[in-house]
């Protein structure tokens, strides 16, 4: 299992790596921009070379894993990630340590290498470059621009449309040449193509009887070489590591990513996470920012899901994320944009919009249509998807009902038809013979169809939202269900394991992964809405902690260091998988934590 850490720089670009140095995605980078922020992110500086040299011998700082599963050279360090990423290496009587931070604000990785203990030692470290897109690959090739322009401490390259430079208190000298075979063993797993080639421009030499500096940055912005008291001094004042975190995901001050490294801005997952990102963190005008960029999207009471890379076109395919921007913006108070959003989210949904979504003659919301993943289930290979969920999904009808309560505090004119949909919900979601309520009722449009498989929407009738639709025996029997079925120390199953269609694993190929994402992968997010259900119905917050949210916090040693993953194994150990960074769960662990 790969340890990975994280410094994102606030525009929607990032550094991450591995714990033990050895790269093992394509988004593995020490500069990875965001040229058009948040959009248009280029991998540029990859990785270094490293080596210390002494009386005693040459001794190596880094390490790669090549083609036929060769790792070169052999190398050993301890590592930390906080308060940012720190390595140590130790030789006969050397030591040296190694490290790196991102600043908010532009694209900087700046690196320290600090000689600990031992005699005369010099640092040869060798850039290797890339000048791709973050989800490509690059190969060796003659169009590669090697020349350097180097001005006092500074050195540019341009390989191509990107000049990328760097800033030393070394000395550089120029020796272009290509390193070939990179291999990514993560990228190999998910079922990807996962040889890369990088170029190295050349080599900065460096005498450690000082620190050796060296930051790297997109040409135009002035690389920095002393950022460490001032860095050190803006992440003591977070009041805890998740609250570092968190603040990593915000991009722009107008928007949240939703996970490192692939994803970027989507509409569902930033209203998701608003609550526990910003609100949970005392950052209230951000998040009222935030609503306010995303409100003028708003078209036939529908936000965007995402917009596309490569032309920015929105898409509208998400039922939910302008629901949950209703809970977002109420959260957030009341002001004349964000009331009038809610006005016509809930005006566009009452009247029907896109893809058959629209109030029924019961007060609940029906929606979806053949080929469209409309809910948070939204795994699609091809034209087949493979939760359709058509009909009137459980947690579609809790957000519906809490945006028309919501907006009939501010226009009475709403309170009749959450009346007739609060009334009608109970009524067609419980089961009493299974103890649990429907995952969709009217399923396929057809009415008193029931698609009856045990999964965790059912929760938010319960928990997680404002307004609880069910209570007494139903919403006990409800938790107990979940908690007995669904619960794991990551967070709930996706799918109960009695299931037929259930899978344990997340892993392989991208037809195995997407196959399995909702068909049983837990999803840690999911913990706040059961934490919520739980306490409504049993009320102990300090067995909660012990019980439940103890054990996710275990987990943010695991994979993205100090974060939590997108999703887990359903069956144990629960293995992590999907984004190693992924916001809604640490909004969720934050919203529950902070409540």
């Amino acid at each position: 299992m790969t340890r990975e850490w994280l410094e994102a720089d606030g525009q929607g670009g990032f550094a991450m790596g591995a714990a033990d140095g050895i790269r093992t995605r394509r988004y593995h980078a020490l500069v990875c921009a965001a040229l058009q922020p948040p959009d248009d992110r280029r991998v540029l500086v990859a990785d270094l070379e490293v080596f210390a040299e002494t009386a005693h011998g040459r001794f190596a700082l880094s390490s790669h894993r090549y083609r036929g599963d060769v790792v070169y050279p052999e190398m050993s360090a301890t590592f930390r990630h906080a308060p940012w990423p720190r390595w140590q290496w130790t030789f006969d009587d050397l030591t040296i340590a190694c490290e790196l931070v991102v600043e908010p604000g532009a694209p900087r990785a700046c690196l320290r290498w600090t000689k600990l203990a031992g005699g005369d030692a010099r640092l040869c470290v060798r850039p290797l470059l890339a000048s791709r897109g973050y989800h490509e690959l690059q190969r060796e090739h003659a169009s590669w621009r090697f020349d350097a322009d180097v001005h006092g401490d500074r050195v540019t390259w341009q390989p191509h449309d990107v000049a990328i430079a760097a800033r030393s208190n070394g000395a550089y000298r120029h020796a272009p040449e290509w390193y070939r075979n990179f291999v990514y063993a993560d990228e190999r797993a998910r079922g990807l193509d996962y040889e890369e080639d990088l170029a190295s421009p050349g080599a900065f030499d460096f005498d450690l009887a000082e620190p050796a500096r060296l930051a790297f940055a997109v040409a135009g912005d002035d690389p920095d070489l002393d950022p460490w008291e001032r860095e050190r001094a803006r992440r003591a004042a977070f009041p805890s590591e998740l609250v570092r975190a968190a603040s990593q995901y915000v991009a722009c001050g107008r928007t949240v990513i939703a996970g490192y490294p692939w994803f970027g801005c989507w509409g569902r997952d930033t209203f998701i996470a608003l609550r526990g990102i910003c609100l949970g963190t005392g950052r209230r005008d951000v998040a009222r920012e935030i609503l306010h960029a995303w409100a003028g999207a708003i078209d036939g009471g529908m936000l965007p899901n995402r917009f596309a890379d490569t032309n920015g076109t929105a898409e509208y395919n998400s039922v939910d994320a302008a629901l949950w921007f209703v809970i977002a913006a109420d959260a957030c108070g009341s002001d004349d944009v964000l009331d009038a959003a809610i006005a016509t989210i809930v005006s566009g949904y009452a009247a029907g919009t896109r893809h058959r979504i629209g109030a029924t003659s019961d007060g609940l919301l029906a929606c979806g249509e053949p080929g469209v993943q409309l809910t948070w289930m939204d795994a699609k290979l091809g034209d087949e998807v493979i939760t359709p969920r058509i009909g009137k999904p459980v947690e579609i009808q809790a957000l519906w009902l809490n945006a028309l309560a919501i907006a009939g505090r501010r226009e009475p004119r709403w309170q009749e038809l959450f009346a007739r949909g609060h009334a009608a919900f109970a009524a067609r979601f419980w089961d009493p013979a299974r103890g649990y309520l429907a995952d969709v009722v009217d399923c396929e449009h057809v009415a008193g169809a029931i698609d009856a498989s045990l999964r965790p929407n059912q929760l938010f009738a319960i928990g997680g939202l404002p307004l609880q639709l069910v209570d007494g025996d139903i919403a006990r029997a409800v938790v107990d269900t979940c908690e007995r079925e669904l619960w794991t120390p990551a967070g709930p199953r996706s799918l109960a394991p009695r299931d037929s269609k259930y899978r344990g694993r997340y892993a392989g190929g991208v037809d195995a992964r997407d196959r399995a994402y909702h068909q049983g992968t837990v999803w840690p997010w999911l913990a706040g809405a059961f934490v919520d259900a739980w306490l409504r119905v049993y009320g102990d917050r300090a067995a909660a902690h012990e019980r439940f949210i103890a054990p996710l916090v275990e987990h943010l040693d695991v994979a993205g260091l100090g974060h939590l993953a997108e999703v887990y194994d359903g069956d144990p150990p629960h293995r992590p998988g999907g984004c190693p960074f992924q916001a809604w769960s640490v909004a969720e662990l934050l919203r529950i934590t902070t409540a």
